[in-house]
């Protein structure tokens, strides 16, 4: 059923200047399935900009840079506020989100994991946690191909 239900595995990583959803988990082949890249999981972002986002500046990030690791382009780009915008990306790259805005000239004020897949950070405080709900896992287990825990006995 599970690894071992003593150890938790962290899917993904926030350095230490961003915040936002984090998930823990017991089970490896979920942990495997969320992170590694082949299997796309969307994870949204929403960035603090200064100077704040225009619409060149938009275009630009949607048409992705070049970094040294390869070419970096957004799923999806949208002005969330004034100051900020949401980015949905699917790799999950180090320091992604503040390399591609390094190579855009801007910098980032507050950066903020928003969604992991089909879930939302939602209005859950600053360094608090919850246990996810069963159909949550389900959800998240079915966004990478898994069987729910459910069926899994």
């Amino acid at each position: 059923m599970f690894d071992d239900d003593r150890v938790l595995h962290p899917v993904g990583r926030l350095d230490r200047d961003s915040q936002g959803l984090l998930l823990l988990t017991n089970d490896g082949e979920l942990t495997l399935r969320l992170t590694h890249p082949r299997y796309g999981l969307e994870k949204a972002y929403r960035v603090g900009l200064k100077p704040w986002p225009t619409r060149p500046f938009l275009k630009r990030l949607r048409q992705g840079v070049e970094l040294e690791d390869g070419f970096a382009k957004p799923k999806l780009v949208k002005q969330a506020n004034p100051e900020s915008v949401e980015l949905v990306l699917t790799e999950g790259r180090n320091r992604e989100v503040r390399r591609i805005m390094e190579a855009l000239g801007v910098e980032v004020t507050y950066l903020r994991r928003i969604r992991q897949g089909p879930l939302t950070l939602g209005a859950l405080k600053i360094g608090k946690a919850r246990p996810l709900r069963d159909d949550e896992v389900d959800r998240l287990r079915e966004a990478v191909g898994l069987p729910p825990a459910t069926a899994r006995g």
